[in-house]
């Protein structure tokens, strides 16, 4: 597999711990899979690749990786239930989840890989894979795009005290693998702080307030004029409350009109309050994807989407959560782009989603959403920007030409 100017760079380093924080589309899953391949080319290694599930792993790397190591005539067996794989040199390479990384216990390993390390339980390394290093003096190589100053910073950080340690930063154009219409494009869709965490691959403060970019001055705004015909409901299903948050489209930009903020409560009471205040509107909703099989009604064998689509309702929803990380930055890119343009907006009487931009914040020190009062209008909320405007993952990827190691 042929690899770019900077990702050579990370992959001829000799350092025994790397770490790589790389903007989108950098070319990661390529890195990774030049390593492994180096790794696993000398005889009876164990080489494991983690990703934050066990799903994820095998879908980011397990097809194309199995396939280039049988044309290659590397293979001596395949294990499908585990994703493992045995090459005739005696190496074994295996593909894991961090999600249940207590299961990792106990194996010596010469080379892991853990990839979106921002998005992993730093457990899963300090308590669970180093120890697995020490008997065999193994590497470890932590590839991820930042998430805030967390854990995957500070290994970034170690590389200035510690001569074990080696750190790299490259952004998404460095990769070569975006080209630079598709960036400047991505600046229109994303803040500022957004877009440098993700395509300039900078560590940003995510500490304080989650909806940074609201602002009451330029946020709150009374339409003199409400275009009902269709309106757009955002919902997060919860005994106490549920919470709901009305918009309606105007060109290219979203107007929250509206809020229902019910006490021990159930989404038939929700969907009557639809309703009566909008007896006339095409109603589409945006609920939380788990209503599709949860019951907030007592007694019903009613799923909650089931209820909204019973009362009229359109519903729209992923068949999982999108990441909350997605969530919040699909909503401060609609509070204020990264040209500093506006196209989200709140009606002045909408008490509590206002009070949920404001005070919704992450716990102290870290990246994560503090649980409390103020989240279930903000999550009613991002579920429908994020359906609406969703930020743009990924570009197809491109094969590689051709693969670097051989046995």
């Amino acid at each position: 597999m042929a690899l770019s100017t900077p990702q050579r760079q990370i992959a001829q380093n000799t350092a025994r711990f790397r770490v790589a924080a790389c903007g989108r589309r950098f070319g990661k899953t390529f890195l990774a899979r030049n390593q492994i391949a180096k790794f696993a080319s000398r005889p009876e290694q164990r080489v494991w690749y983690i990703a934050p599930s066990y799903r994820m792993a095998k879908q980011i790397l397990w097809q194309s990786l199995k396939k280039k190591l049988i044309e290659i005539n590397w293979v001596k067996r395949i294990n499908e239930s585990d994703l493992s794989i045995r090459l005739v040199n005696g190496s074994e390479i295996a593909l894991k989840g961090a999600d249940n990384y207590d299961s990792l216990r106990g194996v010596g390993l010469n080379f892991v890989i853990f990839d979106e390390c921002a998005d992993i339980d730093p457990e899963a390394w300090f308590e669970v894979i180093r120890p697995t290093l020490s008997d065999t003096n193994g590497h470890a190589l932590f590839l991820g795009t930042p998430k805030g100053n967390n854990w995957f910073k500070d290994l970034w950080d170690r590389s200035t005290t510690d001569a074990r340690w080696a750190s790299f930063q490259y952004t998404t154009l460095e990769g070569g693998r975006v080209p630079l219409e598709e960036i400047d494009s991505a600046k229109q869709d994303l803040d500022a702080r957004t877009f440098r965490q993700e395509y300039e691959a900078t560590f940003e403060t995510f500490s304080g307030r989650i909806a940074y970019a609201f602002l009451r001055q330029i946020h709150i705004l009374k339409l003199d004029i409400l275009d009902t015909r269709v309106i757009h409901v955002g919902m997060d299903f919860n005994v106490d409350p549920m919470c709901a948050v009305i918009l309606i489209q105007q060109k290219d930009a979203l107007y929250a009109i509206d809020e229902i903020h019910l006490r021990n409560s159930n989404t038939n009471d929700v969907a009557v309050e639809l309703q009566t205040r909008f007896p006339r509107s095409k109603i589409i909703c945006y609920p939380d994807p788990s209503g599709a099989s949860r019951r907030t009604s007592a007694g019903s064998q009613t799923t909650d989407h089931t209820i909204l689509r019973n009362a009229g309702f359109e519903v729209r929803a992923p068949r999982a959560h999108n990441p909350i990380r997605d969530r919040i930055n699909a909503l401060n890119s609609r509070l204020m782009n990264n040209q500093g343009v506006a196209k989200l907006f709140f009606d002045p009487k909408l008490k509590y989603c206002i009070e949920s931009l404001e005070k919704y914040c992450y716990k102290d020190g870290t990246s994560i959403p503090d649980k409390g009062e103020y989240d279930h209008m903000f999550d009613a909320l991002s579920y429908c920007v994020d359906y609406l405007y969703p930020i743009k993952r990924d570009l197809p990827s491109e094969a590689p030409q051709r693969w670097a190691h051989n046995i």
